[in-house]
């Protein structure tokens, strides 16, 4: 099957159900050494509107075999890579493109599975990428740890899972963490971490709209459209700015910042796109910190971080305690970039610590579709 191939989009049979394999594929990572095999995967998840959809991801096995009884399955989200192009994990990672592997290096040498999925619209061609609808991107993390436990073929046993991810891969770590109890109950999801999270975005719609960050406003304008396809959101757009939609949806995150460094109101009709009565309902409905995640929350962040700025972590944090999570925080005297890199040896830490202990909810079986139970 040609690389192309495995990624047209498939159409999926009746009685289809969240979580179900598609295909799968063996492909080497040649940038991983702590990789023993490694498997693009097409699983079913669902939209906003509860539509199933089709998303791939890849899975990768560890050579090195973990210590009796701390195997685990890590959901891991990287930051923000591109609305289209080849800029999928499962892409970059079987081309040895990927740019960043310290983090997925880490997860194998403990002998934990990692599984990456590549976010609705990325890989699988239904583009372009919904970034920043992070309830979206829960749900293909979610549906990614059901398929690797119906996956027979990979080979892999049931285990333990966290999740793990940073910047928008954090917010859509953070938001499946909100959703498992009622979306997934049957995943035992045990820790999650998460770096530079920003829950409500309402307060940082504008700084991400202009100067070095314009092109994330773009994106984010484009994402969130592609997510609530339901909602009229491109009425604000100018003439001007249907057709730089029209291309940006196509790009890699390198290619929107070198083409795109305009603010995002250069292609709106107004000022203030984002106050727009039918926007602002949309960054309400992505407002993290409404609910109690069961398991532990790990949350850092960057002190000099000029991507995501502290702050906007540290209200998180608020939302998350004001709730009753179990949140942990820290803070790292770093930039956006640094910061990640200085916080993996904390992060796996703290989800070895989650696993080890008894997880917050009872895994429910898959196929009695059961409602969730709390233990004893």
């Amino acid at each position: 099957m040609k690389f192309s191939d495995f990624y047209q989009t498939p159409i999926l049979r009746d009685g289809s159900r969240p979580g179900d394999l598609v295909r799968t594929r063996p492909v080497f990572a040649s940038q991983l050494a702590g990789a023993a095999g490694a498997w693009q995967v097409i699983y079913v998840t669902t939209g906003s509107r509860s539509q199933l959809l089709p998303a791939s991801a890849i899975v990768l096995i560890p050579e090195v075999t973990p210590e009796p009884g701390k195997t685990a399955i890590l959901m891991y989200c990287p930051p923000f890579r591109g609305l289209g192009g080849v800029c999928a994990p499962s892409q970059l990672l079987s081309t040895g493109t990927e740019p960043d592997t310290y983090a997925i290096e880490a997860a194998l040498d403990r002998g934990w599975v990692v599984a990456i999925p590549d976010g609705q619209g990325l890989g699988v061609a239904t583009g372009p990428h919904t970034f920043l609808a992070a309830r979206d991107g829960a749900r293909a993390v979610l549906d990614l740890a059901r398929a690797v436990y119906r996956g027979a073929n990979l080979d892999l046993p049931v285990a333990p899972v966290v999740a793990w991810g940073y910047a928008d891969g954090g917010r859509v770590v953070t938001a499946a963490g909100e959703l498992q109890p009622w979306y997934a109950p049957e995943v035992d999801l045990r820790g999650i971490a998460a770096g530079a999270v920003v829950s409500d975005l309402v307060a940082v719609a504008s700084e991400i709209s202009e100067g070095a960050n314009a092109g994330l406003g773009l994106a984010g304008f484009i994402g969130l459209a592609r997510a609530y396809d339901q909602l009229p959101l491109r009425h604000v757009l100018s003439e001007a700015g249907v057709k730089a939609v029209a291309e940006a949806q196509h790009l890699t995150g390198v290619e929107l910042r070198e083409r795109f460094p305009q603010p995002l109101a250069h292609w709106t009709r107004g000022p203030d796109p984002w106050n727009d009565h039918w926007w602002r309902r949309v960054l309400a409905l992505e407002t993290l910190g409404h609910t109690k995640p069961p398991m532990p929350l790990h949350l850092y962040h960057g002190e000099l971080d000029l991507v995501v700025p502290v702050r906007a972590g540290r209200s998180t944090l608020i939302a998350y305690r004001q709730r009753g999570t179990l949140v942990s925080w820290r803070e790292y005297e770093a930039d956006h970039h640094a910061a990640a890199n200085l916080a993996v040896s904390d992060v796996l830490a703290r989800l070895g610590e989650d696993l080890a202990s008894r997880p917050a909810t009872s895994p429910t079986p898959a196929e009695t579709g059961s409602e969730h139970t709390s233990r004893p």
